[in-house]
């Protein structure tokens, strides 16, 4: 059975699913968006956790407890900085799904949900993000049977409705 996808319009931090993705940074101590609500959201024992990982290179990701958090665990992976495309930031990106659907597969995850990665800060075009993200996904999930369901958890209105299109457009 192929995993289900879809994107929903939430708060990543209020999901109970098997593991929600953090979209960190290298250090994975913390800091703005949905990685510092993930941060508060989790408590002082998942910063702890995360400083004995000795941070994660761009296009990877690592695994911790998910702890106050709905979610069992936390993936946290590091997205690239939009540049304007040549600098391998669409590899990067779907590096970055890869990994943590083989995080997934081998802790057993059935259920998973992704933000939308490196949209803030770093730059990325949201309607890049999204078609690399639903193709990326839909090609590794289907050698995962484990995994039931993906969820790509937009926290603005335009993210939902990129991710939707982008579902919509693959489906084809």
């Amino acid at each position: 059975m192929i995993a289900a996808l879809h994107a929903i319009h939430a708060d990543i931090t209020t999901l109970s699913v098997d593991a929600i993705v953090n979209a960190a940074n290298s250090s994975l101590l913390g800091g703005g968006g949905a990685d510092g609500a993930i941060h508060r959201a989790a408590g002082p024992v998942f910063l702890h956790e995360c400083r004995l990982l000795g941070g994660c290179k761009t296009g990877d990701a690592k695994l911790t407890k998910g702890y106050r958090l709905p979610a069992q665990y936390v993936i946290h992976a590091v997205g690239p900085v939009w540049h304007g495309g040549a600098q391998s930031e669409p590899d990067l990106l779907a590096s970055w799904y890869r990994r943590c659907i083989e995080l997934a597969a081998a802790h057993d995850i059935a259920t998973l949900a992704f933000p939308s990665i490196s949209t803030g800060v770093h730059g990325y075009p949201v309607v890049l993000v999204a078609g690399v993200a639903v193709v990326t996904v839909r090609r590794y999930v289907k050698d995962v049977p484990a995994i039931r369901e993906v969820v790509f958890c937009c926290f603005s209105t335009s993210d939902f409705a990129l991710h939707e299109a982008a579902l919509a457009e693959s489906a084809v």
